[in-house]
C-alpha cells in the first residue's frame, strides 16, 4: 500500500477523492498525513474527522516551511505527495525527493503559469473564448504547471458559459480525473 499526503490550502476536494477511493479499495493507497498551510482549511478538519495525521505548517509555525514540510513527509514515510488546492510553491527538496502530483483547472500547458489558480482560471478561459476547458493532472517540477501529464479530461463550454458555472463543471469532472490518475500512475 502506498503511503500518500496531502497539501491543501482550502477545501481539499481531492483529499476526499482520494480518501473515499481508498476506503472502497479503488486505489491502494494510505492517506497517512494532511498538511495544510492555512489552519481554517476543511481540509485538515476532514482529516481530523477521519483520524488522519494533520499539521499547519507556514512562515509563522515554522523559520523555514518547506523544511518541515520535507521533514514530515519523511517522519510518515510518504512516497507520494498529491496537492488539492494548494497555493504555494514547493521547493525542490520536496519535488526531487518525493513524486508529487498536482490536479490543475484547465488543460495545459494553455492557463497555466504563476497566478492561474482557481477563478481566475475560468475567468481567463471564459475571456479567451474557448471551445473547452477541463481538467489537467501532472506531476510538479520545479516550474509551476510545467510536469509531465498525466491525464487530461475535457468538458464542452455553452455559449453562456460564466466563470462560475465553468468552475463548478471542472470541480466535478476533476474528483474523478484524479482518481483515474492515480489509478494509471501508481501502475
Amino acid at each position: 500500500m502506498k503511503k500518500v499526503a496531502i497539501l491543501a490550502s482550502y477545501n481539499g476536494s481531492g483529499f476526499n477523492a482520494l480518501h473515499e477511493a481508498s476506503q472502497k479499495k479503488e486505489l491502494d493507497i494510505e492517506i497517512v498525513l494532511v498538511i495544510s498551510n492555512n489552519p481554517d482549511a476543511i481540509a485538515l478538519q476532514n482529516a481530523t474527522k477521519h483520524k488522519i495525521n494533520n499539521f499547519i505548517v507556514n512562515a509563522k509555525t515554522d523559520e523555514n516551511p518547506d523544511k518541515k514540510i520535507e521533514q514530515l513527509l519523511k517522519e510518515y514515510k510518504c512516497e507520494y505527495l498529491f496537492l488539492s488546492g494548494y497555493m504555494k510553491k514547493l521547493s525542490p527538496n520536496v519535488t526531487d525527493n518525493f513524486k508529487v502530483i498536482n490536479s490543475h483547472p484547465a488543460l495545459l500547458p494553455k492557463y497555466g503559469g504563476k497566478g492561474m489558480y482557481g477563478h481566475f482560471v475560468h475567468e481567463a478561459v471564459v475571456k479567451g473564448k474557448e471551445k473547452e476547458s477541463g481538467v489537467t493532472i501532472h506531476v510538479v517540477n520545479e516550474n509551476y504547471d510545467d510536469g509531465e501529464i498525466i491525464l487530461q479530461k475535457r468538458l464542452t463550454l455553452n455559449e453562456n458559459e460564466t466563470p462560475d458555472s465553468l468552475e463548478s463543471k471542472v470541480k466535478q469532472l476533476e474528483l474523478i480525473a484524479i482518481v483515474e490518475a492515480f489509478k494509471k500512475y501508481l501502475k
